[in-house]
């Protein structure tokens, strides 16, 4: 047993080496490879530093860039305000018992949606026992219910159907901006976070201010029928004050900043690139551009940081 042992080791040293000049020559090519690859990429980066970035249709769809085109426009003096949303009291129906009865019928609960004409509630008269209905004169929604079947009309307030298809926005006025604000002015309303815009003219200025805190109200009444807008929120506003028209504007969420230089990507033949422009008026939607951009010439309007970090990357990869 022992010289089999000792036949087998020189054997097994044999095997060890060469095992061992296997793996380090495959080292050697892994490694030789990576730095082969790593020159290219370093060409790729300096090709993509000097010329355009070059994305497919497809690309731009997945990364959420949109495209817009150069040309003149308004730039607003803007005065910042805050609100909140409140029903139109135009449109709004308070229901109540023509002939004080009993309630033997009731169709509706609170939430319900209610077309002009349906049948809310049947009621039965308590002089004369004639059951007559009681129906909605307007489209909306049921928002108060405060009544059930069996019970007593009393002249209270049985109701209320609410049509949210335009709502009011009451500002809040510093009694340092009343005198800049008129009935007619246009206002651009924006929820909390941003996510919701519309614009409205204003229809009221109340002729008496807060007690609490000395504001004015101010009104706008705005667009609702997709229902974004819901009584009681808070949001913010820009009341336009005055407007001119510049030869050249663009939207602010294009801008990028490259080495100190406020830069767009314009969008060409061969790709986009980064432009550098010299800016002038802005109202912080769009801004004025003084130089470095043409009229009809189509920019990244939206998600631009995109292009930007692509700068020295190499073409944005396809999923495909």
């Amino acid at each position: 047993m022992t010289l089999i042992y000792h036949s087998k080791k020189p054997f097994i040293h044999v095997i060890t080496g060469s095992l061992m000049l296997i793996m380090t020559l495959i080292f050697v090519a892994f490694v030789g490879q990576a730095v082969a690859d790593s020159d290219i990429d370093g060409n790729e980066d300096e090709m993509h530093e000097d010329g355009p970035i070059q994305l497919t249709a497809a690309q731009i769809k997945r990364t959420g860039i949109d495209l817009a085109i150069t040309a003149a426009g308004g730039i607003r003096e803007a005065l910042p305000v805050y609100g909140v949303v409140e029903t139109n009291a135009e449109q709004v129906q308070t229901i109540s018992a023509r002939f004080d009865g009993v309630i033997r019928k009731i169709t509706k609960r609170i939430g319900d949606a209610v077309v002009k004409g349906d049948l809310l509630a049947t009621v039965e008269a308590d002089e004369s026992l004639r059951v007559y209905s009681i129906k909605s004169s307007l489209n909306g929604v049921i928002t108060q219910r405060n009544v059930n079947v069996g019970e007593q009309t009393e002249e209270k307030i049985l109701l209320v159907v609410e049509d949210l298809s335009s709502v009011w926005i009451d500002l809040s006025l510093f009694p340092s901006d009343i005198a800049k604000v008129q009935i007619g002015q246009q206002a651009r309303v924006k929820s909390i976070d941003n996510t919701v815009v519309a614009e409205g003219a204003i229809i009221y200025i109340a002729p008496y201010g807060s007690s609490v805190n000395q504001s004015i109200t101010a009104r706008v009444l705005i667009d609702n029928v997709e229902g974004h807008w819901k009584p009681g929120q808070f949001v913010s506003a820009e009341i336009t004050l005055s407007e001119v028209v510049a030869p050249l504007v663009i939207l602010n969420t294009a801008l990028q900043v490259i080495d100190g230089e406020e830069v767009v990507f314009v969008k060409g033949e061969d790709g986009f690139e980064a432009r550098e422009i010299t800016l002038g008026r802005t109202d912080g939607e769009k801004s004025e551009v003084l130089a470095g951009l043409s009229a009809n010439e189509t920019y990244v309007s939206k998600n631009s940081f995109v292009l930007k970090s692509e700068l020295g990357k190499g073409d944005v990869e396809d999923d495909d």
